[in-house]
């Protein structure tokens, strides 16, 4: 019963929420990682511990996103593979365009903000993510 209120209050959430605006797009910019993935049935898993996580770069609606390897020092270990990215406004919804040499794909930005970025790809999985918080070793 819990999982499909909270399943209604996410639907509601979306559809009466408001759309991305630019000024919305300069938090895309940076580090996120994922926290929860919810399924098309609204199954979801979550992330407690993620191995790489997502750097975007976007200036003038273009830019790259990379996954980078968080380090224990706090730093991230980087590779020079990365994808290019675009965004693109259809009617009231904003997409990130991806092109890689071998593929090209959207996803919907369902919500941005400091501090939250919800993706939806077009088989409608959401993607979670946070800003991540440095490794400690206590």
């Amino acid at each position: 019963m819990k999982k499909y209120a909270l399943l209604l209050v996410a639907i509601i959430s979306v559809s009466c929420g408001k759309s991305v605006s630019d000024e919305d797009l300069d938090n895309l910019n940076g580090y996120w990682e994922i926290e929860i993935v919810t399924m098309p049935d609204g199954t979801e898993k979550e992330y407690t511990i993620n191995s790489t996580i997502d750097y975007f770069e976007i200036k003038d609606n273009k830019g790259i996103r990379k996954k980078v390897k968080p380090q224990f020092d706090g730093t991230y270990r980087v590779n020079d593979a990365s994808e290019n990215i675009e965004i693109v406004k259809e009617g009231d919804k904003v997409y990130i365009s991806y092109v890689t040499e071998y593929s090209k794909w959207k996803e919907q930005i369902v919500e941005l903000n400091e501090e939250v970025l919800v993706l939806k790809n077009e088989q409608e999985i959401e993607y979670h993510y946070i800003k991540p918080k440095p490794f400690s070793i206590k």
